[in-house]
């Protein structure tokens, strides 16, 4: 099976697209795309992976995700609603090879910048979220004016990058269904004990090349992987309306001793997760 690169599908001589997905659950295989992508989450949640690094997403986050940028978003399997997101796609010679030189576009550089790593919006996002709301009913010529006024929205909010590395060179066919497999075993075992015998498994390599494999391609080890999504997977219980102990959430994070879990959650979040919960 083919995974990676991803098409993005598109009229012929369109050189934004906006695409809406309503579904249970989003394409949820690793894939990368020449675009650059901007989506608005207008319901659902989940897990969302981004070159090397785990983020959860909920109703009403905005993410900029960097063209080439390996990226998943894995919808929560319990959800009893569909999840449903709008995003616009385009590459940076979309409109031009010079069009995102022009002087009149000078202050988009340093947005231009931050989107190779991708990023989470963290401000301005009801004005952002009005302007998406506005892509289905336009023509295409206001279509690409309000995607210019995102743009210009998004270049002065405040953001969190997603990806703090970026692997270089292009995943090929065979890298793709590998990291993919990887991955999906993660996200769905996350909760449970995984060894690295068992991973390398699914990888089908042996331990050692599994381990050089991943850390060459994330830049972190498979261990500190698997602990950042189990500690994402913590955040959402600590934060959600309902009465689990932080042993409890622990244990339903994957984490099989307190100890161990209060020691992840500091080393990633830098704060305890008693801490967490009281200040979100």
């Amino acid at each position: 099976m083919k995974v990676l690169p991803f098409k993005v599908p598109k009229p012929t001589n369109d050189a934004l697209v906006y695409q809406e997905d309503l579904e249970y659950f989003f394409y949820d295989k690793l894939h990368q795309h020449e675009e650059i992508q901007i989506s608005m989450i207008a319901e659902g949640e989940g897990t969302l992976i981004v070159g090397n690094t785990v983020n959860y997403y909920k109703k009403g986050d905005v993410f900029v995700i960097g063209g080439n940028l390996p990226h998943v978003f894995k919808s929560d399997a319990n959800s009893k609603v569909k999840s449903h997101m709008l995003t616009l796609f385009f590459k940076k010679d979309s409109f031009g090879p010079d069009f995102f030189e022009l002087g009149e576009l000078n202050e988009l550089q340093q947005l231009l910048k931050k989107i190779e790593n991708g990023f989470k919006v963290m401000s301005l996002h009801s004005k952002i979220i009005q302007n998406f709301e506005q892509l289905k009913a336009a023509s295409k010529l206001d279509r690409f004016i309000i995607f210019l006024n995102i743009l210009k929205l998004l270049s002065k909010v405040k953001h969190e990058a997603l990806s703090s590395f970026i692997y270089e060179k292009k995943y090929t066919d065979l890298e793709g269904k590998r990291m993919r497999d990887v991955l999906e075993y993660t996200i769905n075992n996350y909760q449970n004990d995984i060894s690295l015998d068992a991973i390398a498994t699914v990888s089908a390599m042996t331990k050692n090349a599994f381990c050089k494999y991943f850390k060459k391609r994330t830049n972190k080890t498979y261990i500190r992987f698997l602990n950042e999504l189990r500690v994402e997977h913590a955040c959402k219980l600590l934060i959600a309306d309902n009465d689990f102990s932080i042993a409890e959430i622990a244990d339903k994070s994957g984490f099989n001793n307190i100890s161990n879990f209060n020691r992840q959650f500091k080393a990633i979040k830098q704060v305890n997760p008693t801490e967490y919960g009281k200040t979100r």
